[in-house]
């Protein structure tokens, strides 16, 4: 249908008081974006003239948080009256006076929804000319859903809240998905008839699915193949079945892309994140937000990257990786902590228990182990000793460090910043280096070395040190 004659609602009003949290049940993420936003993209998928969420509770968050990812939405807010038919007037509302043709509202609680089912409920609905046309699903466990009743010939008779239902509709298990494809104006007439003569004391959209229906007009109700699609979410056990069931789809689509994914029960991929083909994750993986993979790199175990690229034929090994960038042939790991701001050359090596921040680290550099680099520029096929640390932070204002390129430095130095090292340089051990240091130059921390004589026995008497060294001692004189 035109797009101009389509227009989606989106329920987004309810509190969620079951999630127990100060955060919108809708609000909460499944596979890295909140439920809203899940939801979102679906109605703005269908290609609809007008995309109306209806929201309520925490109204500023909800609204800026939809203005800013889909600013072409029309946000209706719900009034004091109750219900889900009262949400859809509210939304109703902001349509053109003259707005004919179909009408979806769907919820924003059920996040696997797709596209795809939605245009097929739409085809159904306007190819039998419908009233009104709803998605039902069988349930193992239809507890707090509306029940579907149907009349001796399969066809739709009604709905019932599980509140509302007694013994023999609460053993009904297909229910009421909280989909649907109205016709406008027979929306816009049988909401304006329905009242809130029920247990919970709400206008119900169930109502109006049977007002239409006793108005002469053709209700189609379709079960859905798959009950996963209208799963919706009301408390934090069914926010992790629903996000566990996402990303086993996410990884089976990876893997049918050309991702080698060892453990897909411990590996978990955010919607938002690219792989490359040849792509290997072993267990325990997390990859979340912007993340980028490239093609042939191995990631894992135990590996959590947010934000970061890393090129191809790379290696992450039990590493925690913000917002950095991993060159081709590079490694990280074991155990490094990656800050945001690195940025590691192609073939670089970030070792273990190695912290970077803020840091450009060369091609072909390295930074094997126990070290921290913050605030730092290193060139290319530069070599990093063993427990250095660049002191960039005065107490006041943080500094930077530049390490030129093929500087050579010793194990246990100190850069204190702002420091500069030129090209081809080297460091000894042990050395605080808080003056530049030209190209080629050897820069070393220069003190004797004092060995007290018998300072053990003196001081360290009947200890196994004192044993040992007087045993030493009467061998050498006997020899």
């Amino acid at each position: 249908m035109s797009e101009k004659h389509l227009a989606v609602i989106l329920l987004a009003a309810g509190e969620g008081t079951r999630m127990r949290s100060e955060l919108p049940k809708v609000m909460h993420e499944i596979a890295g974006l909140p439920m809203l936003h899940h939801a979102l993209a679906t109605a703005s998928g269908l290609g609809a003239a007008h995309v109306i969420p209806v929201i309520r509770h925490q109204r500023d968050l909800l609204a800026e948080y939809i203005e800013t990812f889909f600013g072409n939405a029309i946000i209706a807010d719900q009034d004091d009256l109750p219900g889900t038919g009262r949400a859809v007037e509210c939304a109703l509302a902001k349509l053109p006076a003259d707005f004919e043709g179909a009408v979806v509202v769907t919820s924003a609680d059920v996040p696997l929804l797709d596209v795809q089912t939605i245009e097929q409920l739409i085809d159904v609905h306007l190819e039998t000319g419908a009233g009104a046309t709803l998605l039902t699903a069988n349930f193992d466990d239809p507890t707090g859903y509306g029940r579907i009743m149907r009349n001796p010939d399969g066809g739709f008779a009604g709905i019932v809240e599980h509140r509302d239902a007694d013994a023999n509709q609460l053993a009904i298990s297909e229910i009421n998905a909280g989909v649907y494809v109205f016709d406008a104006q027979a929306l816009r007439t049988a909401l304006s008839k329905i009242g809130t003569q029920n247990a919970a004391g709400e206008k119900y959209l169930t109502d109006a699915a049977v007002e239409i229906l006793q108005a002469g007009a053709a209700v189609n109700a379709l079960p859905v193949g798959d009950a996963w699609l209208v799963a919706g979410v009301n408390n934090r056990v069914q926010l992790q079945e629903v996000s566990a069931e996402l990303n086993r789809r996410i990884a089976n689509a990876w893997m049918l892309a050309g991702v080698t994914i060892l453990d897909p029960a411990t590996t978990f991929i955010d919607v938002t994140v690219s792989l490359g083909e040849d792509v290997t994750l072993l267990p325990g993986t997390h990859l979340r937000g912007l993340t980028n993979v490239g093609s042939g790199s191995t990631i894992g175990p135990e590996v959590m990257l947010i934000d970061s690229q890393v090129g191809q034929n790379a290696v992450v090994v039990k590493s925690h990786v913000t917002g950095s960038k991993i060159g081709d042939g590079a490694s990280v790991g074991p155990f490094s902590y990656l800050r945001p701001g690195t940025d590691l050359g192609a073939d670089g090596k970030i070792g273990t228990f190695v912290e970077t921040k803020n840091a450009i680290i060369g091609a072909g550099s390295k930074v094997p182990h126990l070290s921290y680099v913050g605030d730092a520029e290193i060139g290319v096929e530069s070599n990093i000793g063993a427990g250095t640390i660049f002191a960039n932070y005065d107490g006041v204002n943080k500094h930077r460090s530049v390490i030129g390129s093929h500087v050579r430095s010793g194990s246990h130095n100190v850069f204190v910043a702002p420091i500069t090292i030129g090209d081809g340089a080297y460091t000894a051990a042990g050395t605080v280096v808080r003056k530049d240091v030209a190209a080629g130059d050897l820069a070393m921390t220069v003190a004797p070395q004092r060995n007290l004589a018998g300072w053990v026995l003196a001081n360290r008497a009947n200890s196994k040190a004192a044993k040992a060294s007087q045993e030493a001692q009467n061998s050498s004189d006997q020899n």
